[in-house]
């Protein structure tokens, strides 16, 4: 036992031998009541003061001395008047009742007092969480406040990316550790083997497998809660030898990050502790989930910045564009009527840098929501035969099949022509850029409750799994492909556009042994009896 543990027993022990030695000088004058009041008095004192191990130990010993030196005979065990053990019965349980009473009252107040203090201190970990203008400030404050409330060297908050399985230190209050190990081991261990990593690396496995890590005095690594083990807690050792502690910061059942509390000692891991630092953390998951939240939403508006700064800039080009454009086209005609046959690739060229300013224009107004569009009642039959006629002179090395539903007949829906027969145009064409020579292109209408379908197929190359809907996002090329020079990656993006602008739509699916399958879907209408 210490020193300091001892002289307070020494201490009591003396103050029952002068009471006792007081009250034997005037042995004849006392009455047992008298006697006993004095030593309960005694054992009160003691238990008031100290733990109540003292308190107990003085009753009894306070017992002894009551039949010792009070109760005829005296100077011997032995007592006489069956009265007296009465008398001394009494006492002895009056003086353990009240010495255990007194220790847990105090042991209560003691506590109450903690969880008063505790509550004291999670409110100024949610003042601080709330009151710091910008988040990376608040969880600054949140470790500070960790860190003095536990009263240890260093408490560090680690943010976890996900979307980058990255970890990083994104907060940290008191004084960093003299020495890092910085050795990074070539792989993370099996959660389910306990050959655990060290340093830094630790960190990132305690964020990859959420399970809470103790670091003892003499370096050892042990999981908190050892799952081989029936009793779900940590070892008296790990917990009287703990020099830091990690513990992964869950919010919503998702790992955002890590909570890292070190020391120079030992750190007291009871489990009233150990309760009152799972609540910390638990502020500390929320401060490391605002940062990531402000970080997405920054990101976000960036990125809306640079579409709407994008818009703005195809919309100006492409308007600036359109003016020398015609002159240009208007000079190489007048060169070429001259006899100058080189001017009839300028005019191609120009009609195809015209066709590609009119795409630029379409999608900056599809964007921009100021596309428009003139809903009326047509025929299915004539738009496929207007598709045609448009699309013939790309046809050169491919036929075309056309299929229409015979259980209907006469298909009408209610959409934009002009701009229905760009976007079922732009099909064709995106199917003979990607169609081997020589295979057929085929073409199906039909009805599908409120929808007219347009189906293009081809024997193309097909898709990439996983890109599907890429290949509708503006200049975006599949991986590999080889179309000729005059797309610029933009049909798909604006045949959606005018798709959907009608209430209609615009899907890819994969066609049975090979190729792709383009969907026109437009709104049906049914004509009334006249």
């Amino acid at each position: 036992m210490e020193r300091r543990a001892v002289l307070p027993w020494l201490g009591w022990l003396g103050a029952l031998t002068l009471v006792t030695a007081g009250m034997i000088a005037f042995r004849g004058q006392l009455d047992k009541a008298h006697v006993a009041i004095a030593y309960l008095l005694l054992v009160l004192l003691s238990s008031s003061r100290t733990d109540r191990r003292l308190g107990l130990t003085l009753s009894v010993a306070a017992f002894l001395c009551f039949n010792f030196f009070f109760v005829p005979p005296y100077h011997t065990l032995t007592v006489a008047q069956p009265l007296d053990w009465l008398v001394l019965a009494t006492f002895l349980l009056t003086s353990l009742v009240a010495a255990q009473l007194l220790a847990r009252a105090q042991s209560e107040a003691l506590a109450a007092g903690q969880r008063a203090t505790e509550i004291d201190r999670l409110s100024a970990v949610g003042a601080e969480a709330l009151n710091a203008p910008r988040a990376e400030d608040a969880l600054a404050a949140i470790a500070d406040v960790i860190r003095t409330t536990l009263a240890v060297r260093r408490c560090e908050i680690y943010l976890r990316d996900e979307r980058h399985d990255t970890i990083a230190l994104a907060a940290s209050s008191g004084v960093a550790d003299a020495a890092e190990d910085v050795h990074t081991p070539p792989d993370l261990p099996d959660p389910s083997v306990f050959a655990l990593p060290t340093g830094r690396r630790l960190v990132e496995w305690v964020a990859e497998s959420g399970q809470t890590v103790i670091e003892r005095v003499d370096g050892a690594v042990r999981l908190s809660v050892d799952p081989t083990e029936d009793d779900a807690a940590p070892t008296e050792l790990d917990v009287q030898r703990a020099r830091t502690l990690l513990l992964p910061l869950r919010v919503r059942a998702r790992t955002v990050g890590v909570l890292r509390i070190a020391h120079d000692h030992s750190l007291a891991l009871d489990i009233p502790r150990r309760r009152f630092i799972e609540a910390l953390s638990y502020y500390a998951a929320l401060g490391v989930e605002r940062v990531r939240l402000v970080a997405d939403a920054e990101h976000a508006e960036a990125l809306r910045r640079k579409d709407e700064l994008k818009n703005a800039l195809l919309a100006s080009v492409s308007h600036d564009l359109r003016t020398p454009l015609t002159t240009i086209k208007a000079l190489a005609h007048d060169i070429r009527m001259e006899g100058d046959e080189r001017a009839a690739i300028i005019e191609e060229e120009s009609d195809r840098l015209s066709r590609l300013v009119a795409d630029l224009l379409d999608l900056s107004r599809l964007a921009g929501g100021a596309f428009t569009v003139s809903l009326e009642l047509n025929a299915a039959e004539d738009l496929v035969g207007a598709a045609l006629q448009q699309s013939s002179g790309r046809l050169t090395n491919h036929t075309l099949d056309v299929h229409l539903d015979a259980s209907e007949p006469l298909l009408i829906g209610r959409f934009d022509f002009v701009h229905s027969l760009r976007v079922l145009v732009n099909l064709i064409e995106n199917a003979v850029k990607y169609a081997p020579a020589g295979s057929a292109i085929e073409l199906g209408v039909s009805r599908q409750g409120d929808q007219l379908e347009f189906v293009v197929s081809d024997r193309g190359p097909g898709v990439i799994t996983g890109e599907e809907e890429r290949i509708f996002e503006p200049f975006y090329r599949p991986a590999g492909s080889t179309p000729d020079a005059g797309g610029a990656g933009l049909g798909l993006s604006i045949a959606r556009g005018m798709a959907t602008a009608q209430g209609g739509s615009v899907e890819y699916s994969p066609r049975d042994g090979g190729g792709s399958v383009f969907t026109l879907r437009l709104p049906a209408a049914d004509l009334l009896p006249s």
